[in-house]
């Protein structure tokens, strides 16, 4: 059975600025890198059932990177978005309003070469810096 992480933040904004702020490409370069020393340098999105996207994280002095990639499987706009990665891990991403504050919460399949520690960490800085930036934008 494969083991799941979640990964949780509450952002103070409103919830189509969180959505756009999760879905455009212009933002999620913003914020969608684990360490400072890391960014995303590229980012297309095609937020449908069926649509593909693709995020190319790299070291900001270039000596490693990775593209991010995934097919959705499920968007209900303002609420939930769920996609499946080539190597057939699935995520879930799912937004709650809670009284003008907006609750985003990702639970994804752990992969088998990083320990589950790591990989809840790096996730959970993603989601801080998609935060971080949101609110600094509300």
């Amino acid at each position: 059975m494969q083991q799941q992480i979640t990964v949780q933040t509450t952002v103070d904004a409103p919830m189509q600025q969180v959505w756009d702020y999760w879905s455009l490409p212009e933002h999620i370069m913003q914020w969608n890198h684990a360490l400072d020393s890391w960014h995303c340098p590229f980012a297309e999105n095609d937020l449908r059932v069926g649509g593909k996207f693709r995020y190319r994280m790299e070291a900001k002095d270039g000596t490693m990177g990775f593209d991010f990639e995934g097919v959705y499987d499920e968007v209900i706009p303002f609420t939930k978005i769920s996609y499946t990665m080539p190597d057939g891990r699935r995520a879930i991403t799912t937004f709650e309003d809670l009284n003008g504050q907006i609750q985003v919460t990702t639970t994804f399949d752990a992969e088998q070469v990083n320990p589950l520690q790591m990989q809840k960490a790096g996730w959970q800085a993603i989601l801080d810096n998609f935060k971080n930036y949101v609110e600094m934008h509300a």
